[in-house]
């Protein structure tokens, strides 16, 4: 099959478009170099000393174009700035704030982190738009909150990281890590579960959060160390640490149980400890006045003893005299203190008998009172 040769070649080129060569073109027609080229060479000659070139004129374009590239190695460190200056893009020198220079592109480029600003990174929580507040509001994110307990329980952790450039560090920061805000979070959630997961539950809700706080800060610092990030972690912040919220109410019973069980365990010790001293008190009491009466009563016995050995002795030197003593001294210690008298009939002794008549009238109790009697009294 022959070719239509419609603009030589074995092709063809097209149509010829309406300035006679080339394909028909669709659009605007493209600008002719040649035509700028020349218009810029008569604009620049209208501006050169006798309007035209010379070697002069060209020694002064090179040299205005020389200082222009120069000039743009000029550069503003901010206060919390590093500049960071780059050779061909390998790492030199620091630049400290304030107007500095480097050598113009592309020998030279600086990158400016912020070494003193604190950043901060929020795990297990969002801040999403929120048309109806006409703002931002925070949002939980459990697949980042959720974590095991040493003790098989779950707790949900939100907490907030806060980080900056280490000094000294800032080459470290931009060129060992791709992602330093992504790398913070992902080993501050790992640190924190790691934490998390050797901890029971009821030390983590609460009295042991500052504890947990520093281990994970701690722990973070050595793996940020470990990877050559250049960040320093300054402060783990645990904003929230409560049960998943779909056992949050049974949680709290049980927190409530515990409470009541250390309550009576309180109120038990404190009676014990106010029973058991009196208790010890008043056996140690009954103890000492045992071992008083113990003594009291060997002492005693002895002492009868003694006497009675004594008296044996007299006994046995004159029985009739002893004997009689004995018997006078036990009547007069019995019938010493009896209201009787005891007469033995004896003669020569007349004894008249009396009846203290008085004494029994004044011994005798009254009789109670009739009611005619109360009544007339009354009356």
């Amino acid at each position: 099959m022959p070719w239509k040769n419609q603009g030589g070649g074995p092709w063809g080129s097209g149509p010829k478009g309406p300035w006679g060569t080339g394909p028909q073109s669709v659009g605007p027609r493209p600008p002719d170099l040649e035509d700028l080229l020349r218009r810029g060479q008569d604009r620049l000659q209208q501006w050169l000393p006798g309007g035209h070139f010379s070697g002069v004129g060209i020694a002064l374009i090179l040299a205005a174009a020389l200082v222009i590239w120069f000039a743009t190695g000029i550069f503003r460190v901010q206060s919390e700035e590093l500049g960071v200056v780059l050779r061909f893009g390998k790492y030199v020198r620091d630049a400290q704030p304030g107007l500095r220079y480097h050598l113009p592109y592309p020998i030279e480029t600086v990158l400016l982190p912020k070494v003193l600003r604190v950043n901060t990174t929020s795990i297990g929580m969002t801040l999403i738009d929120d048309p109806a507040r006409r703002g931002r509001t925070m949002r939980d994110v459990p697949e980042e909150s959720l974590m095991l307990t040493g003790d098989e329980n779950i707790v949900d952790v939100d907490f907030t990281v806060l980080w900056r450039i280490k000094p000294n560090a800032a080459g470290e920061y931009l060129f060992n890590i791709q992602n330093p805000e992504g790398t913070v979070k992902a080993v501050a959630e790992s640190a924190m579960r790691e934490v998390i997961g050797r901890s029971e539950i009821q030390p983590i809700l609460t009295g042991a959060r500052t504890q947990t706080e520093t281990t994970v800060q701690d722990l973070m610092q050595r793996t940020l160390d470990t990877y050559g990030a250049g960040i320093l972690i300054t402060q783990v912040q645990m904003q929230k640490v409560d049960p998943p919220q779909q056992v949050i109410d049974s949680f709290r019973d049980v927190q409530a149980a515990r409470a009541d069980l250390e309550r009576a365990q309180n109120e038990a010790q404190t009676y014990a400890n106010r029973v058991v001293p009196e208790a010890r008190g008043r056996a140690a009491q009954i103890i000492q006045a045992a071992e008083g009466y113990k003594e009291q009563a060997v002492a005693e016995a002895k002492g009868q003893s003694a006497r009675f050995l004594k008296i044996y002795e007299e006994y046995k030197k004159a029985p009739d005299v002893t004997r009689e003593r004995i018997y006078l001294e036990t009547m007069e210690r019995v019938l010493g203190g009896a209201d009787k008298l005891v007469y033995d009939g004896g003669k020569g002794q007349n004894v008249v008998p009396y009846l203290p008549l008085s004494e029994l009238t004044t011994r005798r109790p009254p009789a109670p009172a009739t009611t005619g009697q109360q009544q007339g009294g009354t009356r």
